[in-house]
């Protein structure tokens, strides 16, 4: 029987290559790409306060370009190319046709589909970083911080399905470390940072947790049941998560918190990562219980005990969300891992300590359980080191902190631009009466009086429209 026209190898498509392997793949790249650009673009510009929702947004689209061209110009290599040390890469492009087009070291697709979808991961580690240093970094000083991660515990034999320790817990740990060296925000600024735009936090979140389906779905390097598995235990782990931090949020502060929301969906989808191809649907239900409470306890209530984490100042809790976070779903992961699913997962040794119980190889399941903590302490260890030597380096250069003027006033300062082109503080909104397009008359403005003006004639019942803004604004 001959194969479809479509199926037969030709130039462009090697006899190795799977084409359905390699649109899944690409298409997982996709929504991955997505949590960042636009996801956690929207999600930092509108939960940070009004005048830090520029800066915010454009630390993370900066380090999205960044990430990519570091990564074709040595980083994925260095990653996932031949080793240096026994736990660094050696640095090497990834821009030669002949590279790009071999079939990758895993899966059956080229390395630049490899390339591609590993670049989202890498990008995302680096912008969920920024989410601890935001409203106080120097943006040059940002400019210049990076972050490699490294392949080395996949040969020790880690279960880390997704990437949850060189993403999450790297992130956690690394973006605690750079705001200990970057400093504090403001007094003011911390004693008081509301969301500017709720309902754009809520859409970067929508983002952030319907791109996890291709960043735990596109795991596996294939379009197989495993990927299907994993895609469907994200998702229950996030919703119990968030369901999770609402109830407790209602128990002891007596109101459901949007911001908790968000925070517990997080702490689900960082808790899964690790595991979402490796445990069953009801182990995502507990998983997701675990990290909706684990991390709400830590941040609502041990925060402000613990001398060190009210010191240093994380502003959007990475360490919880992440660190945290991750580290359950590691420890989770060494205990709960299927050894049938770990088999389709391409790991013949993942044997979870409850499974090992079952089956009379407790030495098996507690050598995994080790693993996983081993790898942990490892990638604590080297962010901590890396992240401190990358940010005393950088301070030579440039300041990691903004100076107190430029905090005091923020985008403006930074960037000579604010988020809402609207009036504010009796300043004058410049309109001018002509079109600039057709020399004409537009219509009579409203907008070049001052807001006392503007309330005074409001209140009379002139524009209802302006009432209701000023309302919002003032």
């Amino acid at each position: 029987m001959e194969f479809p026209k479509n199926l037969l190898p030709d130039e462009a498509s090697a006899e190795w290559m799977n084409k359905a392997d390699n649109a899944w793949q690409i298409s997982a790249a996709t929504p991955v790409g997505l949590q960042s650009v636009p996801g956690l673009m929207i999600l930092y510009g509108g939960m940070v306060k009004k005048k830090w929702a520029v800066n915010s947004a454009f630390m993370a689209l900066y380090a999205f370009a960044a990430v990519l061209v570091c990564w074709v110009g040595w980083g994925f290599r260095m990653a996932f190319g031949d080793t240096l040390v026994d736990f660094w890469g050696k640095p090497a492009v990834a821009l030669d046709e002949k590279f790009l087009l071999e079939q990758a070291f895993l899966g059956y697709f080229p390395n630049s589909t490899m390339v591609l979808f590993q670049f989202m991961f890498a990008a995302i580690t680096l912008i969920l970083i920024g989410g601890a240093v935001l409203g106080r970094m120097n943006f040059l000083a940002w400019m210049l911080f990076y972050m490699v991660p490294d392949g080395w515990l996949a040969k020790l034999g880690v279960i880390d399905f997704a990437g949850g320790y060189v993403i999450h817990l790297s992130a956690g740990v690394a973006g605690f470390t750079a705001a200990y060296w970057v400093g504090p925000r403001s007094d003011k600024d911390r004693e008081r940072f509301p969301p500017n735009n709720i309902l754009l936090m809520l859409a970067g979140a929508g983002l952030l947790w319907m791109g996890w389906t291709g960043f735990n779905g596109g795991a596996p390097y294939a379009a197989s049941s495993d990927s299907s598995l994993a895609a469907l235990n994200t998702h229950v782990c996030a919703a119990t998560s968030l369901i999770t931090w609402l109830v407790l949020d209602i128990a002891i502060f007596g109101k459901p918190s949007v911001i908790g929301a968000v925070q517990g969906m997080i702490t689900g989808l960082v808790c899964i990562t690790p595991a979402a191809g490796v445990v069953q649907c009801w182990v995502a239900i507990l998983m997701g219980i675990i990290s909706g409470s684990i991390p709400w306890y830590t941040m609502m209530i041990l925060h402000h005990k613990i001398k060190l984490l009210r010191y240093v100042d994380d502003t959007f809790a990475v360490f919880h969300t992440h660190a945290i976070a991750r580290s359950l779903g590691g420890i989770l992961t060494g205990f709960f891992a299927m050894p049938k699913l770990s088999r389709l997962f391409f790991l013949p040794t993942g044997f979870g300590l409850a499974y090992s119980l079952q089956t009379s190889r407790t030495s098996a399941g507690f050598h995994q359980l080790a693993i996983q903590l081993v790898g942990m302490a490892f990638i604590v260890c080297l962010n901590i080191v890396t992240t401190s030597l990358i940010c005393l380096f950088i301070q030579l250069i440039v300041p990691l902190r903004l100076s107190d003027d430029e905090l005091d006033i923020g985008d403006n300062a930074v960037h000579g631009k604010e988020a809402y082109a609207l009036w504010n503080d009796g300043e004058r909104f410049d309109n001018s009466k002509l079109n600039s397009i057709y020399d004409v008359d537009e219509f009579t403005s409203n907008f070049s009086k001052t807001a006392s003006e503007l309330q005074m004639v409001d209140r009379f019942g002139t524009c209802p429209l302006h009432a209701a803004l000023l309302d919002l604004y003032y």
